[in-house]
């Protein structure tokens, strides 16, 4: 939000102080905002800036924000005991598995807390515990395991406040214990309290944006030395407690970094691009990021480039052979903590290719409308060319049920039901249709929460929903944007909704191959489409949101494209000039010979 203000009044006159906590989780808007409140504290003498975290490193924001002063306010913890293992654990799921059940059967009263990566894990962890203390009978006191991850329902999610089980016999018998699985959301962004013991494996799940084929994976790496020390904390909240952590002292010390990695290290950075354009930062190399360039790199790049400024939007967009293969070599071995060049170009071209920016890298009008919404680039220019299809509304309603959770719930114990649920909304021309006929049909019944339950969609997701786009209508009708609709009733309703969402992600298609796989647009990427999409048959085009890597390359959120509709819509970015051979360029050349032939 402070980024957003900041957009229209840049010296952030409105407030006398302005407090960040949670400093150290370095994500792309704090990152920004530092540079930004940097530079404004250099023209606002008044203004008084607080940072504020559990684990920082305080020196090295000090230094930023030019020799400020350090405060330390010791914690008000209960002491907690670190356990180490003697060697390395093969299977940490095991591991913790085991941990948690020797916890509930030899120490003393206290609620449990282990930390693992993601949804299945969990719900394989939660199973397991229960039977191995279910195992040992009456030896031991009952337990209650609770999962917790971000995709569980609101209500389940609440269950991790409950109280631990009462003993099997009454006040006289072993009492019982709760043991809450969860994700990293339990690391720093609640407290549960009752907990005395934390079972710490070491990992997290992590997003990270490979810019040379703009793809992002949730992958699952070791954990920071500052994570682990959060961790710990999660049991001496009310008591004193203990920590078993399944790897070595030697690894803790050794393997594990300091920090996290920033997130402005490993993100898409369109959108940061995007805000600074529209904030009059057009020089993206010497702005003062918290994770910036050192001074000397500086100079070193403009004595290469023989240029006092950032490089010219026509030299990045250069076949990447041409690019001067020393700017990728020396820039990152000198860099304090810089977004990598390739992701700030790939973030320049992508604004290019939208129309956001012009081929000298300034802000254009439409660019300065889609830097306006709170959106990914590719969601605001859909958003912006809605209008010239006829179908503003239903694209204001596709973007908000994207820019929420899935509003689909599937319980591990319920998936043929929740499948059929979805299935009554499902739309044969793919995902994007379906989420419009879902918020439909929550609407039409009066966004009733029973009916969602009955429906196994999210409540607080698609009432979520509901208010992102009441906020987007908002911004649209500063800028007279029309709200309109193609009649329901016409044969083109539908196709003229999914030509405006083909505006926005023409980057990101997909071609069905003759050996029955998709081959990504341009970067030639073998993909797959995600089980839960709603296709039930292999167009021969697709557009996608999403690209993640898990076990496999797959696709999400896919919805049906036309070959003809590319080169009508971004004939810039499908010209076949410079277009890699693939079965995909030789469909696009009988295209262009048919179009060529009817014109």
């Amino acid at each position: 939000m402070l980024l957003r203000e900041a957009m229209t009044d840049p010296l952030l006159e409105r407030y006398g102080v302005i407090i960040i906590d949670e400093a150290h989780e370095r994500t792309l808007a704090t990152d920004v905002l530092f540079g930004l409140l940097k530079e404004v504290l250099t023209k606002r003498i008044d203004l008084k800036v607080v940072v504020m975290s559990a684990t920082l490193e305080a020196e090295k924001f000090q230094n930023y924000f030019l020799e400020a002063p350090l405060m330390r306010v010791p914690g008000r913890l209960y002491p907690v005991e670190i356990f180490y293992t003697q060697n390395p654990e093969r299977d940490y799921l095991e591991a913790a598995i085991r941990t948690a059940v020797q916890i509930h059967s030899c120490e003393p009263p206290g609620d449990v807390l282990i930390f693992l990566t993601g949804e299945e894990e969990i719900e394989d962890a939660c199973m397991k515990v229960r039977r191995e203390i279910g195992n040992m009978g009456d030896r031991v006191g009952p337990v209650k395991v609770v999962p917790l991850y971000a995709s569980l329902p609101p209500q389940q999610q609440q269950r991790i406040f409950d109280d631990a089980p009462p003993p099997r016999d009454g006040s006289s018998g072993v009492p019982g214990r709760k043991v809450v699985i969860s994700t990293n959301i339990a690391e720093t962004s609640l407290t549960i309290d009752g907990i005395v013991y934390v079972i710490d494996p070491g990992f997290a799940k992590q997003k990270v944006y490979n810019p040379r084929i703009r793809v992002e994976s949730l992958l699952v790496s070791p954990i920071s030395r500052a994570s682990a020390h959060q961790r710990a904390g999660r049991a001496g909240r009310t008591r004193p407690g203990k920590c078993f952590r399944l790897y070595t002292e030697g690894s803790f010390k050794k393997d594990l970094q300091e920090q996290t990695y920033p997130e402005i290290l490993r993100s898409n950075l369109g959108s940061v691009v995007l805000q600074l354009k529209k904030l009059g930062i057009d020089d993206l190399v010497h702005f003062d990021f918290m994770a910036c360039f050192s001074h000397s790199i500086v100079q070193e790049i403009d004595f290469f480039l023989n240029s006092n400024t950032t490089l010219p939007l026509k030299w990045i967009l250069l076949p990447k052979k041409l690019w001067p293969v020393h700017f990728w070599h020396f820039c990152g071995p000198y860099a304090k903590d810089p977004p990598a060049p390739e992701t700030l170009m790939r973030a320049l071209e992508l604004l290019n290719y939208l129309g956001a920016l012009d081929d000298d890298g300034n802000l254009t009008q439409i660019g300065t409308v889609m830097s306006d919404f709170p959106l990914d680039p590719q969601l605001a220019k859909m958003v912006c060319a809605s209008p010239q299809f006829r179908c503003s509304n239903e694209i204001f309603t596709i973007t908000s049920m994207l820019s929420v959770p899935n509003p689909f719930i599937r319980p591990r114990d319920q998936q043929g039901e929740a499948d059929e649920a979805k299935s009554r909304f499902s739309h044969i021309d793919g995902d994007h249709l379906t989420l419009l006929n879902a918020y439909h049909a929550f609407k039409q019944n009066n966004e009733d929460s029973q009916w969602c339950y009955n429906n196994y969609m999210n409540y607080r997701a698609i009432k979520s929903a509901d208010s992102v786009r009441s906020q987007l209508v908002r911004i649209a009708s500063r800028f007279n944007m029309s709200l309109v609709s193609t009649d329901f009733t016409s044969r083109d309703y539908y196709l003229n909704i999914r030509r405006a969402i083909l505006s926005g992600y023409f980057m990101q298609v997909a071609h069905l191959e003759r050996q029955g796989s998709y081959l990504t647009v341009k970067d030639n990427q073998m993909v797959t489409l995600h089980p839960s999409t709603c296709l039930d048959h292999k167009p021969e085009w697709v557009m996608y949101n999403e690209f993640v890597l898990t076990t496999k390359n797959y696709i999400r959120i896919c919805t049906e494209a036309k070959g003809e509709w590319l080169i009508e819509i971004a004939p810039h970015y499908y010209d076949l000039t410079n277009f890699p051979a693939c079965e995909a360029k030789r469909v696009l050349e009988r295209i262009y010979e048919r179009s060529k032939v009817n014109y």
